[in-house]
């Protein structure tokens, strides 16, 4: 039998399990059984029971952490007032965000090189 409440889902989600349960039921399938199959069918179909707004989606929690750092980099960049490409921020980016500039810039070596060498090639280049 299904554990946990069947309280926090819509009433749409709730009809949908009964009838896949009388459909399972049918087939000949055990009445407990039928209900699991039910409820888990719902739940991989729309994601379980109500939740409290956003669009359902998530982003990975990598791009989360990244977006922070991000916005945090931009942050202190602000707060000293220095511009993209002024060298005390080139400190401040991380070795991919060098990289995608030398890439724009078309650096070339920029693969092999480490994080300083990376600024000093964006020095050069201007």
């Amino acid at each position: 039998m299904p554990r946990g409440s069947k309280d926090k889902y819509t009433a749409e989600q709730k009809r949908k399990a009964e009838h896949i349960e009388d459909s399972y039921e049918r087939k000949g399938v055990s009445k407990d059984e039928a209900e699991a199959r039910a409820w888990a069918t719902v739940n991989k179909q729309s994601g379980g029971g109500e939740r409290a707004g956003g669009s359902g989606r998530k982003k990975p929690a990598r791009a989360k952490a990244q977006d922070r750092e991000e916005s945090s980099r931009r942050a202190v960049l602000s707060r000293e007032g220095l511009s993209r490409n002024s060298k005390a921020s080139r400190e401040v980016q991380t070795v991919e965000s060098l990289m995608k500039e030398a890439r724009a810039k078309n650096i070339p070596g920029r693969s092999s090189m480490r994080k300083q060498e990376l600024i000093e090639a964006l020095r050069k280049a201007g």
